[in-house]
């Protein structure tokens, strides 16, 4: 579970990618290229990175809106993002959608983003439970806001999940605010990883803002799912510095929690660590800096040279004309993934008990509520 000196290194790329493509894009949504919005995940990119970091190439992932970091740990480039958000023929979608609605089911196992808060968890929870009667040993992992954790579907998505004992693992972002409403008006809750009890599963917290915690406790929970015993539901406590979208200035958030979160700022907490570790030095800081700037520009010329799709494009892909063939592809018998009999655990009628999953040491550090907090 230990992380490399070059893995180290790769985290802070995934993470730098993630702001500055960002950055990038915020910057052409001002100039009119970008067809929709643009929804930053400034502060949040630690969460992103670091649990789709924890995850093998043939696990699943199903992204939010602001989990740029995560598509770009599982194999899109920059110019894909860039293409796609510009709707421009080259894109993931040939141009026919916006923003983060795309996915790969065939390579790079990501499925595209449902805007409808909660829906992705059944349905991760399915692919989870599909790869198992496949006799595939593969985890699926998904997001969820703290707003969105109070949807209908996320406790019909999870106790389903943890009924079937489905390799799952679901990251709730807590960035303290679902849109323009606090915490506090939205759950009477001091942390959402108690959600879980309710589920019979574990719930963990993590420092969502420490790239490293959150690696390791999602590898630990990814592997948890992986012998049979998920799923598992991660508190990551973050915090978003920037507004819904582009169109939204935040001025509902006080000026004292936006300066309070900037001081824990992912990235520069990252570098710091990395520094005192003694795992990098300069000219390697400035050759990932040269890299990235290198890629957005590479990946932004190619997109605005890119064409728009064809009027006739709209047409196609409506509907499935024999594109592939739907069948049943059983590598074992169906009788013992019948509900109630889904795992082998479960033969002889007894339910296995679940493997409690240790906090992260730096969870009690972590704020649980500062929209409590009085303005000073």
């Amino acid at each position: 579970m230990a992380l490399s000196r070059q893995q180290h290194l790769e985290l802070y790329y995934w993470m730098q990618l993630n702001r500055k493509l960002e950055d990038l894009l915020t910057v052409m949504f001002r100039q009119n290229k970008v067809v929709g919005g643009v929804y930053s995940s400034l502060g949040q990119e630690a969460t992103s990175v670091g649990t789709a970091y924890a995850l093998e190439k043939r696990d699943w992932i199903a992204p939010m809106i602001r989990n740029l970091g995560a598509v770009l740990v599982k194999g899109y480039r920059p110019r894909d993002i860039l293409m796609q958000y510009t709707a421009k023929s080259g894109s993931p979608t040939g141009g026919k959608d916006g923003t983060a609605h795309f996915g790969d089911l065939h390579e790079k196992r990501m499925v595209s983003p449902i805007s409808m808060l909660g829906d992705l968890i059944p349905v991760m929870a399915g692919i989870g439970l599909g790869a198992r009667y496949l006799g595939r040993n593969e985890v699926a992992l998904t997001w969820i806001g703290d707003g969105g954790s109070s949807t209908g579907v996320f406790h019909e998505g999870l106790n389903f999940a943890a009924v079937q004992r489905a390799p799952l693992v679901l990251v709730l972002e807590n960035n303290q605010w679902a849109y323009s409403t606090p915490n506090y008006l939205q759950a009477r809750l001091t942390d959402f990883a108690d959600r879980a009890k309710a589920y019979g599963i574990p719930g963990v917290i993590v420092d969502g803002n420490d790239v490293v915690a959150v690696y390791e406790i999602t590898k630990q929970a990814v592997e948890q799912c992986r012998h049979g015993d998920g799923p598992v539901l991660i508190e990551s406590k973050t915090f978003r510095r920037k507004g819904h979208a582009q169109h939204d200035p935040a001025a509902y958030v006080p000026k004292w929690m936006l300066k309070e979160w900037e001081a824990k700022d992912p990235i520069a907490r990252y570098e710091k660590y990395l520094t005192a570790k003694k795992l990098w030095t300069e000219k390697e800081k400035n050759d990932i800096l040269a890299r990235i700037d290198r890629e957005l520009k590479e990946g932004q010329a190619e997109a605005e040279a890119s064409p728009l799709p064809p009027a006739e494009r709209a047409a196609e892909g409506v509907y499935c004309d024999g594109c592939h063939e739907i069948r049943a592809e059983w590598k074992r018998s169906p009788k013992p993934v019948k509900p109630g009999k889904n795992t082998a655990q479960w033969f002889d009628g007894k339910t296995p008990a679940l493997k409690p999953v240790a906090k992260s040491k730096v969870a009690a550090a972590v704020s649980s509520n500062p929209g409590r907090r009085k303005k000073k």
